[in-house]
């Protein structure tokens, strides 16, 4: 284990704050994942072997975001103390949510911590991805993946006599998702146009099933389980009779994260997009 003395209450922060972080050991050390999105990164960066356990979030269809295959791949904890000393990691990679208790059970065993807020943009999901790169001591690792959301972004691009609709994501039970966020830049680099901040909303509010009859957008973004109760509303019948509103289903998993989620939800706003220009 990387010696207490240098990881010893090793708190990290990249992406929302904006701070960036020491470079990790030289070594290759060993990780335990408890975020979801760190997840998806570290199966895309580290060396066979390097990732001990992901976050057990990964390994639920309905939340994962990443390839069900590849998650169950890896071995999931469910997030206790005991089970994170038992594999005995270099490091731990959490997030905001992770509790002060963990996180002082972890500086007493001599284990680094490392926090990987949520990614407002896409600016800052790369950097995360760099970040998470060099914890694993392969800073080069990350370069593929970034390549590979630059070119996602260039071939989603709208034509240039293309007019972005109105949009809102809407969520279940209501959310909607607001402008400062990664799926806004994502729908406009998609060719959409964000229509939570002309109605004052931010992320998080609550948009209701009449003020969204009031004043229908061009496209509704339905971002859900059409099975769950809790999403119902999104499978409203009398959202049918918008006849100038499209609807199309967007999944959570595609936005919740950015890093490897980035290219799989460029790739459905364009065909969204495209679906649209046809009608």
């Amino acid at each position: 284990m990387i010696g207490r003395a240098f990881l010893a209450g090793f708190v990290l922060a990249i992406g929302g704050c904006g701070r960036d972080a020491p470079p990790a050991p030289a070594a290759h050390p060993t990780i335990v994942s408890l975020n979801p999105c760190a997840d998806a990164i570290l199966a895309q960066v580290a060396a066979p072997g390097q990732v001990l356990a992901i976050s057990h979030y990964s390994h639920d269809p309905r939340g994962s975001s990443m390839p069900l295959a590849q998650a169950r791949r890896l071995p999931a904890t469910g997030g206790t103390v005991e089970e994170i000393a038992a594999l005995a990691p270099d490091i731990v990679v959490g997030d905001s949510f992770t509790a002060p208790a963990t996180r002082a059970a972890l500086r007493r065993l001599g284990v680094g911590f490392a926090e990987l807020p949520i990614a407002p943009t896409v600016a800052a999901s790369e950097a995360q991805i760099r970040f998470v790169a060099r914890l694993t001591g392969r800073p080069a690792a990350g370069d593929p993946l970034i390549a590979r959301i630059e070119q996602s972004l260039a071939d989603a691009a709208p034509p240039p006599d293309w007019t972005p609709p109105r949009t809102i994501v809407w969520q279940g039970g209501g959310l909607v998702a607001g402008d400062e966020t990664l799926i806004a830049e994502l729908m406009a680099r998609a060719g959409f146009r964000s229509a939570a901040a002309t109605r004052g909303l931010g992320q998080g509010a609550i948009l209701p099933l009449e003020a969204m009859l009031a004043d229908p957008p061009r496209v509704i973004l339905a971002a859900g389980d059409p099975r769950a109760e809790q999403d119902r509303l999104l499978r409203h019948p009398v959202l049918a009779r918008l006849h100038r509103t499209a609807s199309a289903r967007l999944a959570p998993r595609l936005f919740y994260c950015g890093g490897p989620s980035i290219p799989r939800a460029m790739a459905r706003l364009a065909a969204i997009r495209r679906d649209l220009a046809h009608r």
